[in-house]
């Protein structure tokens, strides 16, 4: 498909331990359903993912404005539990959501999110409860033990999550609904053959 004239970029937050795998099936059907990928990093300079990837992120985390995007994705990285240097990236996704511009975390990047306090009165799940409960936020209520969690516009999921989590943000986006949501779910997630068909009527192939 092409892009959607005047749509505007999905942002992904980028840096040094980032999860290179937990937001893959994400940006690869949002880039295949034309949303354009930006990736944002606390500069410029080249980061490493868990997984030796090198990055040169698309612009400074500084220059990323709620305005002129329509996500922000923010994935685990080792960096969220044995730094703060991450923090500011939980202050912009705190911008994101105050003006009412979707955010997705996975991992760790939950717990920053719980550090900042935005699940103490959101549905949000992680990887544990306990996880999260260390941070001492104030949500613990509102965890729920499932896959991935959408409430006022901020998608969760643990680190074992993966295609769950970008079931949560093609459904924020409007990529995918209904059948076709549901049958990508079931070629990714359950490896069921079965689903190819839903997917190649409605061209999500």
């Amino acid at each position: 498909m092409n892009a959607t004239a005047g749509r505007k970029p999905v942002h992904l937050a980028v840096y040094d331990t980032f999860a290179d795998w937990e937001t893959g099936h994400a940006t690869a059907h949002l880039a295949r359903s034309g949303h354009e990928i930006r990736t944002a990093g606390p500069s410029t300079a080249p980061v490493t993912s868990i997984g030796g990837l090198r990055v040169r992120p698309d612009l400074a985390l500084d220059d990323v404005r709620p305005e002129d995007s329509s996500l922000l994705i923010l994935p685990g990285a080792d960096l969220w539990d044995t730094s703060d240097d991450l923090a500011p990236f939980a202050r912009t996704a705190r911008a994101f959501l105050a003006a009412g511009v979707p955010v997705a975390a996975i991992c760790g990047a939950t717990a920053g999110l719980a550090r900042e306090g935005l699940l103490d009165d959101r549905a949000h799940t992680s990887a544990v409860s306990f996880y999260l409960a260390a941070t001492g936020y104030a949500g613990g209520e509102h965890y729920v033990e499932t896959d991935s969690v959408t409430d006022a516009g901020l998608v969760t999921a643990g680190p074992t999550e993966p295609v769950a989590f970008a079931r949560e943000i093609l459904r924020l986006l409007g990529v995918y609904e209904g059948e076709v949501l549901d049958a990508w779910y079931r070629l990714f997630h359950d490896s069921d053959a079965s689903a190819y068909a839903v997917l190649e009527k409605a061209g999500a192939l």
